[in-house]
Formats: C-alpha cells, sequence, structure tokens
C-alpha cells in the first residue's frame, strides 16, 4: 500500500480545535497501520461523483476523507461529519488526461458564479477575455482539468483571480502568467503507466508518507507545509550534486529561503558525518531559521546534531578566537571619532557622511592597505566618482583612521574575516564540510572571501541562496 498525504488535509486539520487535531492525528496513524481497524467504520461515500472517496469516523461528529484506488490510499480532508461529506461530493482526485499528474479537481458544477452588480444607468464596456487565443490542447499542457476549460475561455480580468482559486495550482499558476503576457512552461507528460503521484505537479500537493515517523512529522506541523510540500522545481535544486560553489537566485517571496533550509536538511542526512553550516547576514534571520529547520530535521537526530545555525558574523568571530584568541572589534562611535580626526588633521574637504561610506564599503570592506590598492581599485556600487587626485587625497584620512585603531588593540569585523580567512586558508581540515547561506545578497566582500577560503574549493561545499 502507498499512504499519501494531501496539503487539503493538512490545511483542513490546521482548521480543528487541538483536542480534535489530536484525536485526527490518532485516526490517520491508525489508517496508515491497519485499514481494517473496526474502529475506522471505514466506508465506501455513495453519492460522490468519485466513487474511490471512503469515509473514517474520528469520533461522533469528526470524520476523515480518504481517497483508496488500487494500492494509493489518499489521506484528503478532515472535518465534522456533514462538512466532510460535502467535502468529498464537490471533489474527484484523477489523474490529469494530458500531463498525467493526479489532482484534486473541484467539480465545475458545484462552484456559484459570483454576480457582478451593475447600476442600470451604467453601460460599462464587457472586459476582453484572456484566454480565447488558445487551443484546448494548450490549456490542457498547462494541467487545466478537462471540466474547466470553458470557464478559463470565460475568463477576463476581473474573474481570474476567483477562477485561480479553484483549479490546480500548475493551472493557475500558467493561467496568471500569461493573463499578464508571459509564456509560462507547459507541464511534461509522465510516461506511460507511470505512478500519476510521482509526477512533478503532483509532488505539490501529496506526498508519500513511508513511515509512521514521517506522518508523525508531517501532522505535527501542518501550518508550515513548506516543510513537507517541497515544490518539485525547488525539489531539483536542493537534491543536485554541484562541483563547486552554486547559487539559486529569484525575486522576493520565491521560496529560496525554503530551498536553503531543505538544503541543509540535505546535506546532513546524505552525507552521514558531515558538519553543515546554515547561515546568514543577522542573528535575528538566523534564529528564525534555527526555528524552522528543527521542523525538518525533528525525526533526524543525528542530522540535527551536525548542523550549526547562527550568523556569518557570530561564527567569524566564535572561530577566530578558537584559532587567534581574544578580540576587541571597534565599535560604530570609535570609528566615527577616528575619521573626523583624521579628516580635520587632513583638511579634508569631503564630507563625514561621504567619508564614513567610503571607509566601509570600500576602504575596509576591501582591505586595503596601501594607497596604491586604494587608487586602483574599481569602486562598486559607489554613485561618486573620484579622480585619482581626490583619492590621493583623501587616502591620508583612510590610513589615519587604521593607524588609530591599531593604537587602540581594536578591529573591524573586515580585519577580523580577513585575518581568519588566511588563517583558515592555511589549514587542511575546516570546521564545515558545507556551508548554506541565506539571504546571500547581502554577503559582504570580506565574509565572501571568508567562506571561499572554508569551503569553496570543494563539491557541494557552498550553497548561495538570494535575490
Amino acid at each position: 500500500m502507498q499512504f499519501h498525504i494531501a496539503d487539503t488535509f493538512t490545511a483542513s486539520l490546521a482548521r480543528l480545535p487541538n483536542d480534535q487535531q489530536r484525536a485526527a492525528k490518532t485516526t490517520a496513524f491508525d489508517l496508515q497501520t491497519n485499514l481494517a481497524h473496526p474502529g475506522l467504520s471505514l466506508h465506501r461515500l455513495t453519492g460522490a461523483s468519485d466513487p474511490d472517496f471512503w469515509s473514517a469516523r474520528v469520533n461522533l461528529d469528526l470524520r476523515i476523507i480518504l481517497h483508496r484506488a488500487g494500492e494509493n490510499v489518499v489521506l484528503c480532508y478532515v472535518g465534522r461529519h456533514d462538512d466532510a461529506y460535502r467535502w468529498a461530493e464537490r471533489r474527484k482526485l484523477e489523474p490529469h488526461p494530458t500531463t498525467g499528474a493526479a489532482q484534486l479537481v473541484e467539480l465545475r458544477e458545484v462552484v456559484q458564479e459570483i454576480p457582478v452588480h451593475v447600476e442600470a444607468h451604467v453601460q460599462a464596456p464587457p472586459k476582453p477575455l484572456l484566454f480565447t487565443h488558445l487551443l484546448d490542447d494548450q490549456l490542457l499542457d498547462y494541467g487545466v482539468p478537462v471540466d474547466w476549460l470553458e470557464a478559463v475561455r470565460a475568463a477576463d480580468e476581473d474573474s481570474i483571480l476567483d477562477l485561480a482559486d479553484h483549479l490546480p495550482s500548475e493551472a493557475a499558476e500558467a493561467l496568471l502568467e500569461l493573463a499578464v503576457g508571459k509564456t509560462p512552461q507547459p507541464s511534461f507528460p509522465a510516461p506511460s503507466g507511470a505512478d500519476p503521484f510521482s509526477h512533478p505537479d503532483a509532488l505539490r500537493r501529496f506526498r508519500v508518507m513511508r513511515n509512521v515517523e514521517e506522518l508523525a512529522e508531517a501532522l505535527e506541523y501542518p501550518w508550515e507545509k513548506w516543510t513537507i510540500f517541497l515544490h518539485p522545481a525547488q525539489l531539483g535544486l536542493v537534491e543536485r550534486n554541484y562541483n563547486g560553489p552554486a547559487r539559486v537566485s529569484g525575486s522576493a517571496g520565491t521560496g529560496k529561503t525554503v530551498v536553503a533550509l531543505h538544503r541543509a536538511a540535505y546535506l546532513a542526512r546524505s552525507n552521514p558525518g558531515s558538519r553543515v553550516l546554515l547561515t546568514t547576514f543577522s542573528d535575528t534571520l538566523a534564529n528564525l531559521l534555527k526555528a524552522k529547520l528543527q521542523l525538518l530535521v525533528k525525526q533526524a537526530p543525528d542530522a540535527n546534531s551536525r548542523i550549526a545555525v547562527d550568523s556569518l558574523d557570530a561564527v567569524a568571530m566564535r572561530l577566530y578566537e578558537a584559532e587567534l584568541g581574544p578580540v576587541k572589534l571597534a565599535p560604530r562611535e570609535t570609528i566615527e571619532a577616528l575619521v573626523n580626526e583624521a579628516a580635520e588633521a587632513t583638511a579634508s574637504n569631503f564630507s563625514q557622511t561621504f567619508l564614513l561610506t567610503e571607509w566601509g564599503r570600500v576602504v575596509d570592506a576591501w582591505q586595503l592597505d596601501s594607497w596604491e590598492d586604494y587608487r586602483d581599485i574599481t569602486r562598486i556600487g559607489r554613485y561618486r566618482r573620484l579622480s585619482e587626485a581626490q583619492r590621493k587625497s583623501i587616502w591620508p584620512v583612510f590610513d589615519g583612521v587604521r593607524s588609530g585603531l591599531r593604537d587602540r588593540g581594536l578591529l573591524t569585523m573586515a580585519e577580523l574575516l580577513g585575518r581568519l580567512t588566511r588563517e583558515v586558508a592555511r589549514q587542511e581540515h575546516h570546521h564545515y564540510d558545507h556551508v548554506v547561506i541565506d539571504e546571500a545578497q547581502d554577503v559582504s566582500v570580506a565574509q565572501l572571501r571568508f567562506l571561499a577560503a572554508m569551503a569553496g574549493i570543494r563539491p557541494n561545499g557552498l550553497f548561495f541562496a538570494g535575490d
């Protein structure tokens, strides 16, 4: 028996009170271990459009709706008796005729049209239909269910969002892209005879539960669906073998953090004995990553113990003190005072704001130790161009800041990272075998050099996720 859980089940479970959730979870475990358990009162639903929907009794009022077809059993929904039965009456689970992906399809005839009321004296021109130029075969290639082809053809800019709520996710996403003038990638048809639940589109919403432990993890955190239902495109990035550093990029909200979390868990699970660092640019974000990671590796204590989660600066401080000894970081106020003093001593005509940012983003960031280094560097990202004469005139300011820091026995974080990078580069064995970096767009030059020295030359050593 292949025992599956659908995202519709975890969503409906999350809406129940805690005591009802516990009862439903117990019944789910019973279903996985023994479908013939007499206490389940398992029976086929009569009158449903899909003859393979069954009901299982949780208690006097709660019912679980499951789908049984051949060797596949799918937990689909849980709710009060009448609500659960209505849910099943309005849906069917079937493979898409073109893509072959298993879909939970809402029945078109039971979806109520939402009337649009317009004042009688207002003659609004009809909105253009969005998809009349597409053939049925093209819509089917995007995963649109057959029963919904007519509704898709009638969609305009006012109804497209409501329509998308009733469609499988791959179809909804494709139609929304088409509506804004993009050309989405059609779904690839499954090979003949392939398991409809193994299709990449089906993996968005169904997952095989191979044992009770996996089901327990899935049911314990139903609201965190990203921990269980990873998009198939993301799964490919997570489990791919890279010869060297790899980077995953995308705009905000595209799931880069999800990929980073799953990548760290995957590396720890698939490389026994390896040490994995999951990191980002701030302590706050690192703490959020740590909490979310526990949802992925809670059932794998060995992997959990080998994943460290911390901010990059915290990692650098810890390693520096372990390898090179105690350190005193220069407070920002001290650096500002040193810039002021050096600017007055050299009678610089540049503002303190400009000098501070030039120090932080160029001189200190790149650890420039000489006038020649400053003269030759490309000042990436700096909006104001400087001639060689201008650079020469302000270099004494930065040289004075460096001298002031040395006199006080202080280091900047960039200088600490520079020293640590040189130390790590000399070592044969490093503290981490794999490093996964979230929000990588905010990694500084000094941090990037440190990461490269620590894990940059090894296969699967560095994995960046960011904008």
